[in-house]
């Protein structure tokens, strides 16, 4: 029996990987779960799974949820980061599923390391704001890092693992990084600046929340998982390559020096490489839909349009910059945030990243006190620049 944590539960990262549990009660036990207001669904998901705590991100809807829950008093409900932090170090966990979206979810993570967890890593920004930072406390800390991110799991799927139990990238050639396209693929900029939230939001194979809907609609998701890849198997960009597959099948590919070419294919369903996770090295039902590869018909390929989707240019010009990837992300946080509530067009969020790396002073932070300020920073200067693009939209 693994005890779990799973941060950010309400999330869709959280609800799979609690579907995923569900499945295997004699495998795994939730002994913390923890998400941010939604006190309805923590009341659902605490009564369903018995969680030993269940860690809200204000007082006020910890005593909400307390409230919901008086009836279960073996539920510990308690508030807060540093409530968070103090819990993730108990001995009866032994996995993290890092879930929580956004700058918000890398103290937690960071505390997992430190405590030498197992971390089932789905928040980017542990490694797109903190990379250096965050990988010198997984080593530290003997923490095991595992990808949940599709595409960086089926990486970890494709490599052979070394005595260490770390992916080997000793005969790797390059990696290829696979990209839907999003909704938006095929058409031209100028077609894309009175697209609505609504529309961004519907992506045509993944079911995912608002803000990395948006990220892939604009490809700055895939800017954050160059970067994430860069760190965990210790590339530089220029050895992973970009390929667009509208298909969402084959999920990454490795080349090795050989020629040969090995991908991992599935279904666009969460559930596999959570499950990868939570079982690896074994493998585990994970409850997804086989793939049908003749029903699939066709796999299609194609380079991405940095014209019409400027943010991975961004981000690639960003990743070779000391901090310029946690400025990038703030950014974009910011610019997607003030699109989902109508201030600001599709085709500003590019520009207010752009404008943002040109203005905020760049330098690697050496820690999460340096990350913070450098993330706050970035965040002022892109918050002014959406405010005067509103402002000029008549908004």
């Amino acid at each position: 029996m693994r005890g779990v944590a799973v941060l950010g539960a309400t999330g869709s990262i959280g609800q799979s990987t609690l579907d995923v549990m569900q499945r295997h009660p004699e495998r795994y036990h939730a002994v913390v779960v923890s998400a941010n207001r939604s006190v309805d669904d923590m009341a659902s998901i605490c009564r369903i799974h018995k969680p030993t705590h269940a860690v809200m991100g204000e007082p006020e809807s910890a005593s909400a949820l307390r409230d919901r829950l008086v009836d279960l008093p073996q539920v510990a409900v308690s508030a807060g980061a540093d409530a968070l932090d103090e819990l993730l170090a108990l001995p009866d966990i032994d996995t993290v599923v890092a879930g929580i979206v956004g700058f918000a979810g890398l103290r937690p993570t960071l505390s997992a390391a430190r405590a030498g967890k197992t971390i089932l890593l789905a928040n980017k920004e542990a490694l797109v704001s903190a990379g250096a930072l965050f990988m010198d406390t997984v080593k530290r800390g003997g923490a095991t890092l595992l990808p949940v991110d599709s595409e960086h799991n089926a990486m970890h799927q494709c490599l052979p693992i070394d005595a260490l139990g770390r992916p080997d990238m000793t005969n790797v050639e390059k990696i290829i990084l696979t990209a839907s396209g999003g909704p938006f693929r095929g058409r031209a900029r100028e077609s894309l600046h009175s697209v609505t939230p609504d529309e961004a939001c519907a992506h045509p194979n993944w079911s995912m929340g608002a803000k990395i809907s948006v990220d892939s609609a604009t490809l700055a998701n895939k800017g954050l998982e160059l970067a994430e890849a860069c760190w965990l198997f210790a590339r530089t960009p220029d050895q992973i390559e970009i390929v667009v597959h509208p298909q969402s099948i084959v999920h990454s590919m490795i080349r090795y020096q050989d020629g040969s070419v090995l991908a991992q294919l599935g279904q666009p369903d969460m559930r596999t490489p959570i499950a990868y996770g939570l079982a690896w090295p074994e493998r585990i039902d994970a409850g997804v839909e086989p793939l049908d590869i003749v029903a699939a018909h066709r796999l299609d390929f194609e380079a991405p349009d940095l014209d019409a989707f400027p943010c991975l240019a961004l981000a690639q010009w960003a990743i070779s910059q000391p901090g310029g990837m946690c400025a990038f992300s703030a950014a974009n946080e910011v610019a997607v945030a003030a699109f989902l509530q109508g201030e600001i067009r599709f085709t500003d969020i590019d520009q207010v990243i752009d404008l943002t790396l040109k203005q905020v002073e760049l330098s690697e932070p050496a820690s999460l006190d340096a990350v913070q300020a450098l993330d706050e920073t970035a965040r002022e200067v892109a918050q002014s620049h959406a405010t005067r693009l509103a402002a000029a939209h008549g908004k």
